[in-house]
């Protein structure tokens, strides 16, 4: 049977959605194994049955506001099993009030100084999950996003900040590394994110920044498989969520 990935895509336009949408959509499409929908309005996520049956969703979709309704379908269909990824603004910078979906894709963008092409080094955690096999330390030029993250995410790769050429207010601190990618778990569902593509062209510049983002839309769009391998309820979870 066919795995199904839901994308969703809007938002602000300099983000390029409806390009990372069709770039992500034909990286699944073309493993055989994926059949993918499309849809830029989030009337979809309204439908929680119909959101369920998928594997996947997407998230393509910078700022916007969602309802109350919509973020907690997804809330619950992924922590029952769904895998939810995205990149960039296209899922950690959207729906800035919600704070329930920051807390579920485990990070929110706060700056990126010195704006868009930044030379810079992606340092890779070459052994730290399957998602980073075969991909190695990368340059890029792009924004150099800077993220609150959750520390309880698994950071698979870092960019050190400051810019040595960015000479921002930040740099009165010590250097440190802010994750480029990472993944979490909401309930029993799989998350990842990764902070590159600002434009869809990095993908192209940076085969590795390319490679990343598949391994990682598959590894969280097995995540239903791996519930049905392990014997995994939503019970605890859903208590939890009435309680709330």
């Amino acid at each position: 049977m066919m795995k199904k990935a839901l994308i969703i895509q809007g938002g602000w336009d300099g983000h390029e959605p409806e390009k990372t949408s069709k770039r992500f959509g034909k990286m699944l499409a073309d493993t055989g194994e994926w059949t993918v929908q499309i849809e830029d309005n989030l009337t979809c996520l309204e439908n929680f049955e119909w959101l369920s049956t998928h594997d996947l969703l997407v998230a393509c979709w910078t700022m916007g506001e969602i309802t109350s309704e919509q973020s907690n379908n997804v809330s619950k269909a992924v922590g029952a099993g769904m895998g939810l990824a995205g990149c960039h603004g296209g899922m950690c910078d959207s729906f800035r009030q919600d704070t329930e979906w920051q807390f579920m894709t485990g990070g929110q963008w706060v700056s990126h100084p010195g704006g868009d092409n930044i030379n810079y080094t992606v340092n890779v955690f070459p052994n730290s999950s399957p998602i980073t096999e075969g991909i190695s330390d990368f340059p890029v030029c792009s924004e150099q996003y800077y993220v609150h993250v959750d520390p309880a995410i698994e950071v698979l790769a870092t960019t050190r900040f400051p810019h040595p050429d960015v000479p921002y207010y930040h740099v009165s601190n010590k250097p440190v590394d802010i994750p480029v990618a990472w993944t979490k778990f909401w309930g029993n569902g799989r998350v990842f994110y990764q902070s590159l593509g600002h434009h869809d062209d990095v993908f192209e510049k940076s085969p590795m920044a390319a490679q990343l983002m598949k391994n990682g839309l598959l590894w969280a769009g097995d995540s239903k498989q791996y519930v049905k391998e392990h014997q995994l309820t939503t019970e605890r979870f859903e208590n939890s969520a009435k309680m709330y």
